[in-house]
């Protein structure tokens, strides 16, 4: 098409080129007298983000539970499930295990063989109910194994027989022997020797002085664990004073404990005392039903709550229903 022949209604060239230039012109003064943010899109705004963390506060430690002691040749007719169904309790401790035979053999006191024991066998039917037993070792009626057998790998084996017999995953030893370094040095590495082939925990007896613990039980604590073998849980034994002794009963033993618990964590190689808290159980001793009042229950109950110990139980004899309900009542 010639420069001068064009189609109808479009505008001469140089004319087309000069609305342009006006249209330009004319949007550039116009965005020139907008407001500064109104010459951008919208921008949706973000919802603001708290830099609040919120953490979940931490699970509640249940409470320390009972631990009931069976004296198994005093009590061979208790039926540990139906026990547990009428107290609630759920934990028991079954004693004692002492030497026999030739000094390497573990029996019952009262002469009942490793297997004849009527409160033991019926562990099965307690662990159906959602509650277990531990057998202890030693205690008044015989020698403990580590003091009867002077064969360590006879009494590693020992070790090994009972806690196969009743599948248990915890033992207890009431011990009498802390001064006799051989026995404690045999047991450490029986039990080392045991606790490489399969979890066990190790829960030592020992009695509680109005200044904690014996010399020579933290000596045999400190050599324990120079030998590899771990202790769980120190159970201990605090004679209640008789009422008649007036106040400050309890506040004694509270002393008692706490010097105890500083010895416990010397021995474990524990960085503050506080640590060894929930390494410590507690079992007042009786010498009377009423050595024990419902307002000192309650005491203990609180006390071993607020330590976080590992449980509480009770030796001698026994008290009130109403202190023992107490007592039961800080069972899961």
């Amino acid at each position: 098409m010639s420069r001068h022949n064009r189609e109808p209604g479009l505008l001469p060239r140089p004319l087309a080129v000069l609305a342009a230039l006006a249209l330009a012109a004319a949007t550039a003064v116009a965005v020139r007298l907008l407001p500064a943010d109104a010459a951008r899109p919208p921008v949706a705004a973000r919802p603001a983000v708290s830099p609040t963390i919120t953490v979940a506060p931490p699970p509640q430690k249940p409470p320390p539970a009972f631990v009931e002691f069976v004296d198994t040749a005093r009590d061979p007719g208790l039926d540990l499930p139906g026990e547990a169904r009428r107290s609630g309790v759920r934990h028991y401790a079954l004693g004692h295990l002492v030497a026999g035979g030739d000094g390497c053999a573990p029996r019952w006191t009262g002469r009942l063989a490793l297997g004849r024991n009527p409160v033991a066998n019926r562990i099965g039917r307690l662990r159906a109910l959602g509650g277990d037993a531990v057998p202890i070792f030693g205690g008044p009626g015989g020698k403990e194994l580590a003091v009867a057998c002077p064969r360590p790998a006879a009494l590693a084996a020992a070790y090994r027989r009972v806690v196969g017999a009743f599948g248990a995953e915890a033992v207890e030893f009431e011990v009498r022997d802390g001064a006799d370094r051989a026995a404690v040095l045999r047991r450490a590495r029986a039990l080392r020797a045991v606790q490489h082939e399969r979890p066990l925990r190790v829960v030592l007896t020992l009695p509680l002085t109005p200044e904690g613990l014996e010399p020579s039980d933290v000596t045999m604590l400190r050599l324990t664990r120079r030998e590899g073998a771990e202790v769980a849980t120190v159970n201990l034994l605090a004679t209640v004073e008789p009422r008649a002794a007036g106040d400050g009963r309890l506040r004694r033993m509270a002393a008692a404990v706490r010097a105890a618990r500083d010895q416990i964590a010397r021995a474990h190689g524990l960085a503050t005392p506080e640590e060894a808290w929930p390494r410590i159980a507690l079992t007042p001793v009786l010498a009377g039903a009423g050595d024990l009042s419902r307002a000192d229950a309650r005491t203990l109950a609180a006390y071993a709550d607020r330590h976080g110990l590992a449980w509480l139980s009770l030796r001698g004899v026994n008290p009130i229903p109403d202190v023992l309900r107490i007592l039961w009542s800080t069972s899961p």
